[in-house]
């Protein structure tokens, strides 16, 4: 009998009362169960989908409401037991949907769910916006079983907002906290959905990303994110900023139970133009990717340049350099984009342009009498509500996206034509063709730095940016601990490579086996 196995069906183990969850220090220890591990508990009776939906509720409580209070989650589901319940009914009667059946999963609140539970992408301006039906990848996720156990607070309009702003801080939800470090950022702006997932707050979470808001809170909160090349998951129902670049996707505690989830969200939505490139690339089974011996005869690139400067993630870098090596991979180092950092003004120019444009399109189907129905009317909602809204940073994106035109302005054209280049064809799709490669490799992300409320965030470096302005697949898997603060480890390569990142990141886990609980320290 495992750990789990004792944990389950022992009387006094750490799943089998809610008051495993009374303290941080009772929370260490509690198992971190995997979408197998539950479904197996499920299958032979040991634990029921309104149990577990239970003990992640009082969880929420003990960690997130109190005790080092996380402030991951905004709010919680009132019908979460009743659907878990309905659920446990429906797999004595029938059996499961798959292996996601009464798994409770939390919504990062930017994703609409019709489960009384407000939609507000964090913002005071959107206090009592209660979608009439679920986003597309909710409904997907829903029909696969899944219980929508809440949703988590983020970087307020997904962290574009402010340039001096305080990743994990949204006007409804305050700050979120690092689970490692309680004074150091959880990063953004997917910064409660990675908490939660890395806190074991629920069993997996949604999380949305522009430009790394999916990855560097994974990668700082010590878990797996996967942002999905843009076109396979629906964005249909998600509060945006930009229609080229916005793309929902997971945070797991393992690349099996992303690749699982994954396989959930993805699905053609006849609203969202952005799937037709898609074609019939559509895919449910990521699960037959994995692959322990992944990395073997695999063809990886290394971008070095974007630690250059930093002579211990430099060194970081050479031990998981090592591993990949050691795991049978055969390693082209450098292998640095040609224009790395060279599409940053152009990028920031696309953003502007497309977060009105898409912003204003959103907004506007909100009901007649709802006092924010545009971009210009959020403006003055947050002067008006400064108080509240803004006593940490400003709105300055928000004006400047305001001050921009429309999209068929040469300037907005010129930019998208730069970012396009820069990423693809003069980017990822360059290099990984100069070296034969099958994906490229990097750091994520540098640690945590700390919560600044005067300066706004410090921001230790990271590699999202050619896949998100490219469009195109990145996951991220956890390396280590550097000086107690995880970092993980990136791979990214050309649009649709999904099956290949979850190939190499499954090797890449097997052989590292990176990922440590957190201890809820209050700093380190």
């Amino acid at each position: 009998m495992n750990r789990r196995s004792f944990l389950l069906t022992s009387a006094g183990g750490a799943l089998a009362v809610p008051e495993f969850a009374r303290s941080a220090k009772a929370s260490v220890a509690s198992p971190e169960l995997t979408l197998a591990d539950i479904a197996a508990a499920y299958a032979d009776g040991r634990l029921t989908s309104r149990r577990l939906t239970q003990i992640y509720l009082d969880r929420i409580s003990a960690l997130d409401r109190r005790g080092p209070a996380l402030g991951a989650v905004l709010e919680t589901n009132p019908h979460a037991l009743d659907i878990a319940a309905d659920l446990d009914g429906e797999r004595r009667a029938h059996g499961p949907r798959g292996p996601l059946h009464g798994v409770p999963i939390l919504i990062k609140d930017n994703v609409e769910t019709a489960d009384r539970m407000m939609t507000t992408a964090g913002s005071l301006a959107l206090d009592g916006w209660y979608a009439p039906k679920d986003a597309p990848l909710v409904a997907r996720l829903r029909a696969a079983g899944a219980v929508i156990l809440g949703k988590t607070n983020l970087s307020e309009w997904a962290n574009f907002r402010s340039t001096h702003s305080s990743s994990g801080w949204s006007g409804r939800g305050g700050q979120t906290r690092n689970p490692y470090a309680l004074d150091r950022t959880p990063s953004g702006s997917s910064s409660g959905s990675a908490v939660a997932v890395a806190a074991n707050l629920c069993a997996v979470a949604v999380g949305t990303e522009t430009d790394g808001s999916i990855v560097s809170p994974a990668s700082i909160n010590g878990i797996v994110g996967l942002k999905p090349t843009v076109g396979l998951v629906s964005r249909t129902g998600i509060v945006p900023i930009s229609h080229s670049q916005d793309t929902a996707g997971p945070l797991a505690r393992s690349v099996r139970d992303a690749a699982v989830l994954l396989g959930s969200m993805v699905g053609r939505d006849p609203d969202d133009p952005s799937g037709d490139a898609v074609g019939e690339r559509f895919d449910t089974d990521y699960v037959r990717f994995l692959d322990p011996e992944g990395l073997r005869g695999a063809r990886l690139g290394i971008a070095r340049r974007f630690f250059a400067e930093s002579a211990p993630l430099n060194s970081f870098l050479d031990n998981c350099v090592a591993a990949l090596k050691r795991a049978g991979a055969v390693v082209v180092d450098p292998a640095d984009l040609p224009m790395h950092g060279g599409a940053a003004t152009a990028e920031q120019e696309v953003l502007l342009y497309e977060f009105k444009a898409d912003l204003n399109t959103y907004l506007a189907r909100l009901p007649g009498d709802f006092p924010v129905r545009s971009l210009a009317d959020l403006i003055r909602f947050n002067d008006a509500h400064a108080a509240r809204e803004m006593p940490l940073f400003d709105q300055e994106l928000l004006r400047q996206a305001q001050a921009k035109g429309g999209l068929d302005e040469a300037a907005y054209r010129d930019a998208r034509a730069t970012c396009l280049t820069a990423t693809r064809s003069g980017g990822i799709d360059a290099v990984l063709c100069e070296h034969g490669l099958d994906a490229m490799v990097a750091l994520t992300s540098g640690p945590a730095w700390l919560i600044d409320a005067v300066n706004g965030d410090s921001d230790t470096g990271g590699c999202s940016t050619p896949a998100a302005v490219a469009g195109y697949p990145h996951i991220t898997v956890p390396a280590g601990l550097y000086r107690g603060l995880p970092i993980g480890l990136s791979f990214f390569g050309t649009a649709f490579s999904e099956p290949k990142l979850i190939k190499l990141a499954s090797g890449f886990e097997h052989t590292v086996d990176g990922r440590a609980a957190p201890r809820f320290l209050p700093s380190v």
